[in-house]
């Protein structure tokens, strides 16, 4: 591990230290909090991707256009999952004096470094999609990661109650992932318990990858001589990895197959028979109560809302979407919503057996 990596994690380890010391949850930084903005000044927002993989190059294209519609200007950086490069980024990011900060973070622990820097500058900071593990957080944005893992196991045990299960679970590194992981958990305990159903294989997808979670699923299907009745996987590219590797065996219908995010691969499976849900989470109201709360924040606006959610010690104010069940009889609710196109999500079913349009 090269030695800036260990200083890194060493600081974020810390910070972390520090805020759990802290009385009543309070924040560590002593910095005053930042003035509302100028009127007449037009806000400038600094975020902090993690990866434009997946459905992340949507949530920056809506983010920056709400912003341009609310006459604020988006200055955004991609860390290509690099908790270094993001830390570093968001360094530049204050330089360039934003007035509020908005982090989608790659590690949810080393990103709490970024927002102590944000916060000794005043800069106002929004945790976006993923916790960060810091009680200087002045609100989190997201979905409701926990009613998506229980939505995937509640969907997995209702299509085969008994039976062997693999899952699969997101990056480690990531706190949606966790919170998932524990939802399906506590869904699946009775289950397990009775013995109605056996967990044979369950680990982590290394950076969500699909490739990792073919490897899971082949290695599971060649331990259990392909004795699987549902496969729970957490977003829809783990799911594509797992369906590959039912194709291999000839499988594919026979295997309940979860995922999230509705993708338009994942989307497409669906459509085909391939995969059996997805959790649907609506990007655009997400990435425009971003935008929104953080012209607030600049103009020192109240934020409404009365949910909180938990950092380290301190209940931080969370904006949060509900997510939505997607399987083959309701896909076109995605269309309706504008999240994917018909003919891009029904381009391999023939034509006979697509639904209406209408």
């Amino acid at each position: 591990m090269k030695s800036s990596m260990k200083k890194l994690i060493l600081s974020a380890t810390i910070s972390t230290l520090l805020f759990m010391l802290g009385c009543g949850g309070a924040n560590t930084t002593t910095a005053p909090e930042k003035k509302a903005a100028d009127p007449n000044k037009k806000i400038l927002i600094g975020f902090s991707m993690d990866t434009l993989k997946e459905h992340w190059t949507k949530d920056k294209e809506l983010i920056e256009k709400r912003a341009a519609e609310l006459g604020a200007e988006v200055i955004t950086t991609v860390a290509d999952s690099n908790d270094e490069k993001q830390i570093q980024q968001v360094e530049t990011l204050l330089s360039r004096g934003i007035d509020v900060l908005i982090i989608a973070p790659h590690n949810g622990l080393i990103a709490a470094t970024a927002v102590e820097k944000a916060k000794k500058q005043g800069v106002f900071v929004i945790s976006y999609d993923r916790m960060i593990q810091s009680d200087a957080l002045d609100l989190f944005v997201s979905h409701l990661h926990s009613t998506a893992g229980r939505m995937q196991a509640e969907y997995a045990l209702r299509a085969k109650p008994n039976g062997n299960y693999i899952l699969v679970y997101g990056a480690p590194t990531d706190n949606n992932a966790l919170i998932m992981k524990a939802e399906q958990a506590k869904v699946l305990k009775s289950a397990v318990d009775s013995g109605a159903v056996k967990i044979v294989a369950d680990q982590h997808a290394v950076e969500w990858s699909p490739e990792a979670a073919l490897k899971i699923v082949e290695n599971a299907l060649t331990n259990n001589n392909n004795d699987i009745a549902a496969i729970v996987c957490s977003n829809d590219g783990t799911a594509g990895g797992a369906i590959q590797a039912l194709k291999s065996q000839g499988l594919i219908g026979k295997v309940v197959v979860t995922g999230m995010d509705a993708q338009i691969d994942g989307l497409q499976r669906i459509a085909q028979g391939e995969q059996s849900m997805t959790v649907y989470k609506p990007i655009k109201p997400l990435a425009y109560a971003a935008v929104e709360s953080a012209v607030k924040l600049a103009r020192g606006e109240k934020i409404e809302t009365t949910q909180t959610m938990k950092a380290v010690n301190k209940e931080i104010p969370f904006v949060f979407i509900e997510p939505k069940v997607i399987e083959q009889s309701n896909l076109m609710d995605i269309v309706r919503d504008g999240h994917e196109e018909y003919d891009r999500i029904f381009a391999n079913v023939p034509a006979d057996k697509r639904p209406p349009k209408n």
